[in-house]
């Protein structure tokens, strides 16, 4: 085993490769995982109960949500474009803010992404047992989990190609339900069952907002989580051919990927179909519309891109976790084991520890589904606000650092610094206390993740002054 540093000053990460891991990732690969990380399974199954919730008005809960992701996404861009490494906003909180945020967040994104395993695993796995019910769905959730443990197990350059590839048939399916699916609201696809309305469903089944203005923000807290994992690029920049070109270009086309995939499709779904259509809550907003177009086999057929879609969540899902474990191992917040790579730059120990939770959170969504994997799903939903509002801070506060030390990288810049910085965090305070306000699951998971994230921060405290003491022995 080579051992990657771990000493290293967080934030000043080498240049790609030179902490073990290897450059592997090519600018394909990188340009696909930026645009394949806006497009979650959440957009394709979660997008019904948003629109019945909010009706044509999803549109501006989409664009709100949309705005302040791209607000973070060029916040991180500028900090990751100037410092690329594994542990991205993680190392930036630990250097800006101090160690004790480094740790919180690192580990508590870790969590997020581990628990995301055991939902993406099931929900592959029912698909898959829908198609080959001889085999329990269970033994469908262990072979994928397996197969992707395997290839990120093999080179950083597998999971890159894996996830070209997923993310290559998520991006064309959108594409292609874009223009078939606007073709047929004006009338102009031939064959089809709809009678292509235009606008007109956008306002006339009770006006755009059918429900009041307060049902964008509650559309807000339906999608706002269909959006993570944009953030994955920057991770993944670190082991690139060319990370500060790959971070500027993620950056600067966040906002035509959230545009063209979340509001063109969605804005292709409430002019095919009445919002209130039974069909987009029962049948799913994208099967719907298929099917009011008489598109054969649209369940089928949106399966296949669901299923894409959750191998894809999966796949770098363990990557992310992985790399962060390992950027925490490195700066000593984590095993000493995972920030070793093996000979092939892969963070071995760091990939399999993150899968056995992984593996974990499976076996307890099928033995205690209503119980413990209850908790572990609520206590860590509220944990991608909790990231993106800790970047807004860290970019507060980083942006001096970039300037006084390494001016010659600020390729990327926040604009409005630092105003559109505070309305952010502003924006994303708002929104978690909506969803305190809001009751209901959307207040346990922001009071079971706050009570993780004290729990987290105060070992991190912990950690912190043990390693201060340490420190000071030696002295």
């Amino acid at each position: 085993m080579t051992k990657g540093s771990t000493t290293g000053d967080p934030g000043h990460a080498p240049e790609a490769g030179g902490d073990g891991l290897k450059a592997g990732l090519k600018n394909r690969h990188l340009s696909m995982i930026a645009i394949g990380g806006v497009i979650g399974a959440g957009l394709f199954v979660g997008s019904g109960s948003g629109i019945a919730a909010a009706g044509p008005g999803i549109l501006l809960s989409y664009a709100l949500v949309g705005a302040m992701v791209v607000f973070v996404m060029r916040m991180l861009g500028e900090m990751a474009a100037a410092n690329p490494t594994s542990g991205s906003f993680s190392a930036y909180a630990d250097r800006a803010l101090g160690r004790w945020a480094g740790f919180t967040i690192g580990w508590l994104y870790w969590f997020f992404w581990v628990v995301v395993l055991a939902v993406e695993a099931t929900a592959g796995a029912a698909i898959l047992n829908g198609w080959i019910p001889a085999v329990p769905q269970w033994a469908w959730a262990l072979i994928v989990m397996v197969v992707l443990t395997a290839t990120n197990l093999a080179s950083v350059s597998s999971y890159g190609e894996f996830e070209f590839w997923f993310a290559g048939i998520k991006v064309v399916a959108i594409a292609a339900f874009i223009v078939i699916g606007g073709l047929a609201m004006f009338g102009l696809l031939p064959g089809s069952d709809n009678p292509g309305a235009g606008f007109d469903n956008l306002t006339a089944h009770g006006g755009f907002l059918p429900n009041g203005p307060g049902a964008i923000l509650t559309g807000v807290l339906m999608v706002v989580f269909s959006f993570m994992g944009s953030e994955i690029v920057t991770l993944a920049a670190g082991e690139s051919e060319d990370p500060q070109r790959a971070v500027r270009q993620a950056t600067n086309s966040v906002i035509w990927r959230i545009a063209v995939f979340y509001l063109g499709s969605i804005l292709v779904v409430v002019s095919l179909l009445p919002w209130d259509s039974k069909t987009i809550t029962e049948k799913g907003s994208y099967v719907a519309s298929l099917d009011s177009i008489g598109i054969p086999h649209a369940g089928q057929v949106m399966n296949v891109i669901v299923l894409t879609a959750v191998l894809s969540c999966l796949n770098s899902g363990l990557y992310t976790a992985s790399r962060m474990a390992f950027s925490l191992g490195q700066r000593g917040d984590a095993p000493k084991a995972f920030a070793r790579v093996n000979k092939r730059g892969v963070p071995q120990a760091a990939i399999l520890g993150s899968v056995v939770f992984g593996f974990l959170s499976v076996i307890f969504n099928y033995v205690w589904p209503d119980t413990v994997f209850k908790f572990l799903l609520n206590s860590s939903g509220a944990i991608a606000l909790f990231v993106w509002l800790v970047i807004c801070v860290t970019q507060l506060k980083f942006r001096g650092i970039i300037k006084r030390e390494m001016p010659e990288r600020h390729f990327v810049k926040m604009w409005l610094f630092p105003y559109l910085t505070w309305a952010t965090i502003g924006m994303i305070t708002f929104v978690l206390g909506f969803m305190v306000y809001d009751g209901g699951d959307n207040r346990q998971q922001v009071l079971l993740s706050t009570l993780v994230g004290v729990i987290v921060l105060l070992i991190g405290v912990v950690q912190g002054r043990r390693h201060a003491a340490a420190a000071a022995e030696k002295e």
